[in-house]
């Protein structure tokens, strides 16, 4: 026998419409799981009831990722020893995708598990293909420094590194500091240089617009706490 473990897409927006980004056949891959490992045991539980209503949550087994703490890999490895069929969940979007998940699945590909990823909804992909810069080249790069003096630098450093490689430059940022992130970029990068903000994907209030640096500056833009992705491309 062999562990399976099926990696679990959750909507990227707690409105209601983003459920529509969730395939029907996920319930099928939950209905077979015994064992949850999640980022956020409630965000999780509220996920499947939304999905799966007649679910009973209490007869599945629940394990929190933080950082996969030794703890919880050592449990983990446990259930993956004992041909357990486990699913894992991020907080949002697709697990192991600039999430804590991703150790728990080099776990089970080192222990020869087999590993499913399921189709679901990831706001670095869908902000990418809406953005109209380079699919052919890009680079997710997560947040950018807390320190405004080094996220400025940095700033700098990957609109270079667009240019230089002609590559799509992805990034986030925890969202009470949206704006703090944007006035920056706008502060820093080129005046011709693209840049696509990606806000709400999925839900009734999605935004996803690419604009010239310069033509930014004409706007004002209010991004505190909504959930954003930023795409820079200074390439040609």
């Amino acid at each position: 026998m062999q562990a399976k473990i099926f990696l679990i897409p959750i909507v990227l927006h707690e409105d209601e419409i983003a459920l529509q980004s969730i395939p029907s056949y996920i319930i099928d891959a939950v209905k077979s799981c015994s064992i949850f490992y999640v980022e956020n045991e409630r965000t999780a539980r509220r996920f499947l009831k939304k999905i799966w209503k007649e679910i009973n949550i209490d007869a599945y087994a629940w394990h929190t990722i933080h950082k996969a703490e030794t703890e919880v890999q050592q449990q983990f490895k446990a259930d993956v020893s004992q041909h357990k069929t486990i699913g894992i969940m991020s907080e949002a979007g697709c697990p192991g995708i600039a999430d804590p998940g991703q150790i728990l699945i080099n776990i089970a590909q080192q222990n020869k598990a087999k590993v499913i990823p399921l189709v679901g909804p990831n706001s670095i992909i869908l902000a990418l293909m809406a953005s109209g810069m380079n699919g052919q080249c890009f680079q997710f790069i997560g947040y950018l420094p807390v320190d405004a003096h080094e996220r400025k630098k940095k700033i700098a450093e990957i609109e270079n590194e667009s240019i230089k490689k002609n590559c799509t430059q992805i990034f986030i940022e925890t969202p009470y500091r949206n704006n703090q992130l944007l006035n920056d970029i706008l502060s820093i990068a080129k005046p011709e240089t693209q840049l696509c903000i990606a806000v709400d994907i999925t839900a009734s209030t999605e935004s996803i617009q690419t604009k010239k640096i310069k033509d930014w500056k004409k706007e004002i833009v209010e991004l505190h706490k909504r959930p954003a992705i930023f795409l820079l491309y200074a390439g040609l």
